[in-house]
């Protein structure tokens, strides 16, 4: 008699997990059936959005998320998804409060986080081009980020704009950065100033200021190591690259650009504290803006650190790199 309870209620337990497991099935296909809505219109000038309805499209997830309105728990869900797009907890929650300020059914929530996320950067300055006696632009950011290719298409975007442009090649210590910063000059009509591998770069960039100034230059473009093969702290050589920079020109540096991987994920937040610690970054260059990768890092650095964006690279090409859009970012990062 024992034997036979202990099967019967054996049975009855299987019998419910069964009826669990099918409905928690049946719970995740209506939970992927959930229509997206009408796709996000692009900015003008920015770029197209991916479609809404991809897997994962975070606008898909945040119409999902306010399909059966607007709760503790879908206020909730929208800060984690911000999280998930690498914005970052502080940023996340400031797009959080933008959106619960301003959003009203049945306005696309998806459009609303675009908006909140934009505002984000009002007023922010707007990238210029230095002026100077020359103007000087000193690049920084670890190796692999495309910190050499941003420098050539900068300098090709000012060389078109009708200024002349210098490059120094004060990375000395990578191999092969000197000859693809030469071939960056050529491509862009820049001249450059670059002395043999292993070559002090404070050295390196105090000729190249002078040498921008006795030719009349109008910008000077300074490359940094983004990594040092000597007992050096990399930190410790740009404070004096930029300590040398000022020296010789008599003032700091117009602008201390930043490069960083669309890419790169939460690890961008250590790496931009830790450069604009050393030598006062005052923008950021977000790159491989060209594929998947929708930037949300540039969230997190502008609020845990306050560092605007100023320029974006989207490929390749000696012509891709732009002003950074507020409007088409965001409408890049929600779609």
């Amino acid at each position: 008699m024992l034997t036979f309870l202990l099967i019967a209620v054996a049975y009855l337990l299987l019998m419910v997990i069964a009826g669990l497991i099918v409905l928690d099935r049946r719970r995740r296909r209506r939970s992927a059936e959930i229509g997206a809505g009408p796709p996000l219109a692009p900015a003008p000038g920015g770029p197209a959005p991916a479609p809404v309805g991809a897997a994962g499209g975070l606008a898909e997830r945040i119409r999902g998320l306010f399909r059966g309105g607007a709760g503790e728990d879908v206020w909730r869900g929208l800060e984690e998804a911000l999280i998930r797009a690498d914005v970052g907890p502080k940023a996340a929650a400031l797009v959080v409060a933008r959106v619960r300020e301003a959003y009203r059914p049945p306005a696309d929530p998806a459009g609303a986080v675009a908006e909140a996320v934009a505002g984000v950067f009002a007023g922010d300055p707007a990238w210029t081009a230095p002026s100077g006696a020359p103007g000087i632009v000193m690049v920084v950011g670890v190796n692999g980020t495309g910190k050499t290719t941003t420098i050539g298409k900068l300098a090709n975007m000012l060389s078109r704009q009708g200024r002349s442009v210098a490059m120094a090649a004060a990375d000395t210590f990578r191999a092969a950065a000197g000859e693809q910063l030469e071939t960056w000059a050529r491509r862009a009509g820049a001249h450059l100033v670059a002395q043999e591998r292993g070559a002090d770069p404070g050295a390196v960039a105090f000729d190249a200021v002078k040498a921008a100034a006795a030719r009349g230059t109008d910008v000077l473009i300074v490359d940094t190591a983004g990594r040092l093969h000597t007992r050096t702290p990399l930190m410790e050589e740009l404070k004096k690259v930029h300590r040398v920079l000022e020296k010789a020109a008599g003032r700091a540096p117009d602008e201390v650009l930043l490069v960083l991987d669309a890419t790169t994920g939460q690890n961008g937040i250590a790496q931009a504290r830790a450069f604009a610690e050393a030598v006062d970054v005052s923008g950021v260059v977000l790159t491989k803006m060209d594929g998947t990768a929708r930037g949300g890092i540039v969230l997190a650095v502008r609020e845990e650190l306050g560092v605007p964006v100023k320029l974006v690279g989207t490929g390749e090409g000696i012509d891709d790199l732009q002003p950074f859009d507020p409007q088409g970012f965001a409408r890049r990062l929600v779609s």
